[in-house]
């Protein structure tokens, strides 16, 4: 009976010890989504190439963007360059450069911070380019 009491009372204090330890106590970026999928878009019909990508600091310390690049066929237009305060959005602007023929693209946006679950984030912008009246 002790043995179990004592038991008891040991994963008691084990689970207190450890309910702390996976709270975060830095800065966290988080996106509003996980990327952008246009789908398919009619090459006469080619929407608007500014995009937002939305963000939240989800952590506790002002999250600071180090480096914000893009790939290929996509331009960063702005990013913040002051320090986003813990339970902010912000937002960084991008352009995509469309296929202007029939093809797949598949554009991708890197972030570095000192964000405290992952140093760099990306962020991926896809869809097909399709002729027009193609299915």
């Amino acid at each position: 009976m002790r043995k179990n009491i004592f038991f008891g009372t040991f994963l008691l204090l084990l689970s207190f010890l450890f309910m702390g330890a996976g709270e975060v106590n830095g800065p966290v970026l988080e996106f509003e989504k996980s990327g952008l999928q246009l789908g398919e878009i009619e090459l006469g019909d080619l929407p608007d190439n500014n995009f937002s990508l939305v963000f939240t600091n989800e952590g506790t310390q002002p999250l600071v963007l180090s480096n914000v690049r893009a790939c290929c066929g996509t331009r960063v237009l702005s990013y913040p360059e002051e320090p986003v305060m813990p339970g902010y959005k912000d937002t960084i602007k991008v352009r995509v450069n469309f296929p202007r023929r029939a093809q797949r693209f598949n554009r991708v946006v890197t972030v570095n911070s000192n964000c405290e679950n992952d140093f760099s984030h990306t962020f991926r912008i896809s869809g097909r380019v399709v002729e027009n009246g193609e299915d």
